[in-house]
């Protein structure tokens, strides 16, 4: 499952990343990496954006980068 299938209101754990380069950069510069649990708070209407709360952080995160990240 990835974290774009996720429900709202459900706490995950992020299993690994998909994607290279600038992509796997960004979504590791917020704090969003192998083992760290990850909250989804609330899901815009269409989709985009997610947002989500990590470390004590709440993100919004882009439905596409969403898709890239394989959660438990």
């Amino acid at each position: 499952m990835t974290l774009k299938e996720a429900k709202v209101g459900q706490t995950v754990k992020v299993n690994r990343l998909n994607g290279e380069g600038a992509v796997k950069r960004r979504i590791m510069d917020m704090g969003i990496t192998k083992g760290v649990d990850v909250f989804i708070r609330k899901v815009a209407p269409l989709g985009d954006p997610i947002e989500v709360t990590v470390r004590g952080y709440e993100l919004s995160l882009r439905k596409a980068d969403a898709a890239m990240i394989d959660v438990e």
